[in-house]
């Protein structure tokens, strides 16, 4: 049967399978995954045109190495030719010690820590260093404190520090302060002590006293003999001058006018007492006495 467009039912039939086709063909390219290009085939090598070589950059050359010279090793004795070196190490110096008390201060043991002594010494300064003595009052002057209370408790205690001094101090003084009431005996067994081991006794009834024996030693470390010594005669009329004062009741005024009037001690022995009383100063009493 004809359609109104003159189409039969043969063209229909075709229409409708090819339609039909068509969609199943879509449907699988949907669901079915793509294949991969296939890959590019390589690209042709150039050749080079026949003619002159191109431009190259320089080679860089390298240093050729040298050999570094290794130093000679050094030289084994016999006795270390089987190990190292042996390292000596330097003698150890001693450091100097302020125990001689050379300074111009003195110099206190720690063991006089308390002792009221030390309250007492106030014109010289005074330090505590590690010394064998009680004080340092110099490069060979050195001092002991001892209290007879102390001594009737512990008699043993002076004799052994004696002993630590050993032979470091020339002028080694016991300095000894007598606080109890009957102290004869101590005192006679000290002074036989310091015979024996050549040291010096100084008393004292208090610390004030003591402290000040330590300041006086201390202030006349350096000081010469020549201040304690008198003023010795030169000449023959001073010594005979000296002679002369020698009993009490001449004094030297007297003893000048005699050198001056007669010359000589003999001149002035042999003469009268007339001849004495005419010479200045000398009257009845003192010819009478001479």
């Amino acid at each position: 049967m004809d359609d109104d467009f003159g189409a039969d039912a043969e063209f229909l039939d075709a229409l409708a399978s090819s339609t039909d086709a068509i969609t199943s063909l879509n449907s699988n390219k949907t669901n079915k995954q793509p294949l991969p290009p296939p890959p590019l085939p390589p690209p042709p090598q150039q050749q080079r045109p026949p003619g002159p070589p191109a431009f190259l950059p320089p080679k860089i050359q390298q240093p050729t190495p040298q050999r570094v010279e290794k130093p000679p090793p050094p030289q084994r004795h016999a006795s270390t030719a089987s190990g190292p070196p042996k390292i000596v190490q330097p003698t150890p110096q001693p450091l100097p010690s302020r125990a001689s008390g050379s300074g111009s201060s003195i110099l206190v043991s720690p063991r006089q820590k308390g002792n009221p002594v030390l309250a007492c010494i106030k014109s010289i300064p005074w330090e505590y260093s590690d010394i064998p003595a009680d004080y340092a009052l110099g490069a060979t002057t050195c001092a002991l404190f001892l209290s007879l209370k102390y001594h009737r408790l512990h008699p043993e205690y002076i004799y052994t520090r004696i002993r630590l001094l050993q032979q470091r101090f020339l002028l080694r003084i016991l300095l000894v302060l007598v606080d109890i009431p009957n102290h004869e005996d101590s005192l006679r067994e000290l002074s036989k002590t310091s015979l024996v081991n050549n040291v010096t006794v100084i008393l004292c009834w208090s610390a004030a006293e003591a402290g000040r024996y330590l300041e006086l030693y201390k202030s006349y470390e350096h000081a010469s003999a020549a201040g304690i010594k008198g003023q010795q005669a030169t000449g023959y009329a001073e010594k005979l001058v000296e002679f002369v004062t020698v009993p009490r009741v001449v004094n030297k005024a007297d003893a000048v006018a005699l050198v001056g009037t007669f010359g000589s001690l003999r001149g002035a022995v042999n003469a009268d007492g007339e001849t004495l009383g005419t010479v200045g100063g000398w009257g009845e009493n003192t010819i009478r006495r001479t």
